[in-house]
C-alpha cells in the first residue's frame, strides 16, 4: 500500500509549485514527493519546505517512500525546519535585499558558531533568518519596525510553518532580547547575538574597511561566546587583508 500523501491518484492542483533556491534566489520546480531537488541556475540542492518529514522519523517505508533522501534529515526533521524559514523569510522580504543579506550572513554565521558551542541548531538559525523580519501592508513596511512587530512577524511565520511550541517560543523571546537589550544566559541566544554582531559589522566596514583594526578591540568585551569571538577575528583579519592589498597593489598604468 502506497502512503496516500504520495500517490499521484490523490493529487490536487497544487502537487507542482515553485520555490525560489535559498543560495540564489532562482525559482525551483518541485513535485509535491520530491524531497530535494537541485537548483539549475546555482546547481545548491533544495529540499522541498512543504514536505512534512515527521512521518519518516518512525515508519519502516520512508526509504522507499521519500526515494533517496539521506538517512540523516530521516532521522532530523528539525535540521531541515531552517530551510523552511529561510524560504519564508525571502518570500516575506521580496525585493529588501539589504534585509534578506543581513538575515542570510546571521545565519551562515550563527551555524559556525553554533556547530562549535552546541545548541539547538533549529532555534538558533531560526532566530538569526527572522532576526530582523517586518511585515508589509499594500506592498510597504510598516512605518514601526520595533522589537513587538519583529517578534509577532517571526510568531506569525513560525506558525505558518507548524513549528512546535517550544522552539517557536524561544525564538520569539531570543528575538526580543537582541532588541530590547536584554541578555539571555543560553549558548542559543550567544550564538545568535554573537552572528548578528559580527554580520552587521562587515556590513559596517563595507564602507570603512579602514575601521577593522579598532573594531579587534571590541571583540572580547562585545561577543559572548569563544567560537563567535574566534570567527569575529577571522572576518576582521580578512578584510583588513583585502584592505591593505587594495591600498599597496600598485596602480595599472598603460602605456
Amino acid at each position: 500500500m502506497k502512503c496516500p500523501g504520495q500517490d499521484t491518484r490523490y493529487w490536487k492542483g497544487d502537487a507542482i509549485f515553485e520555490v525560489p533556491c535559498p543560495n540564489c534566489g532562482h525559482m525551483v520546480e518541485f513535485f509535491k514527493d520530491e524531497s530535494t531537488h537541485k537548483c539549475k541556475n546555482c546547481g545548491a540542492k533544495v529540499i522541498n519546505p512543504k514536505m512534512d518529514f515527521g512521518c519518516a522519523a518512525h515508519c519502516k517505508f520512508a526509504a522507499q517512500c521519500l526515494g533517496e533522501l539521506p538517512p540523516e534529515l530521516l532521522a532530523m526533521r528539525e535540521d531541515l525546519f531552517k530551510d523552511r524559514v529561510a524560504i519564508e523569510v525571502k518570500l516575506t522580504l521580496k525585493k529588501d535585499f539589504k534585509r534578506v543579506g543581513h538575515a542570510t550572513r546571521s545565519a551562515r554565521y550563527a551555524e559556525k558558531i553554533v556547530k562549535k558551542e552546541g545548541g539547538d541548531l533549529a532555534v538558533v538559525l531560526s532566530a538569526a533568518y527572522l532576526q530582523d523580519v517586518v511585515v508589509r501592508t499594500s506592498g510597504e513596511y510598516r512605518a514601526e519596525k520595533g522589537p513587538g512587530e519583529k517578534v509577532a512577524a517571526a510568531r506569525a511565520i513560525l506558525e505558518k510553518l507548524g513549528a512546535r511550541e517550544d522552539l517557536l517560543n524561544e525564538v520569539c523571546e531570543i528575538i526580543d532580547a537582541i532588541h530590547t537589550g536584554k541578555t539571555i544566559d543560553s549558548i542559543n541566544f550567544g550564538a545568535v547575538k554573537d552572528a548578528i554582531w559580527i554580520a552587521t559589522m562587515q556590513e559596517r566596514l563595507k564602507n570603512a574597511p579602514e575601521m577593522a583594526e579598532d573594531m579587534k578591540s571590541r571583540v572580547d568585551a562585545e561577543l559572548l561566546t569563544e567560537a563567535g569571538k574566534e570567527l569575529a577575528r577571522q572576518v576582521l583579519k580578512e578584510i583588513l587583508k583585502d584592505f591593505k592589498e587594495s591600498i599597496e597593489k600598485p596602480s595599472q598604468v598603460k602605456v
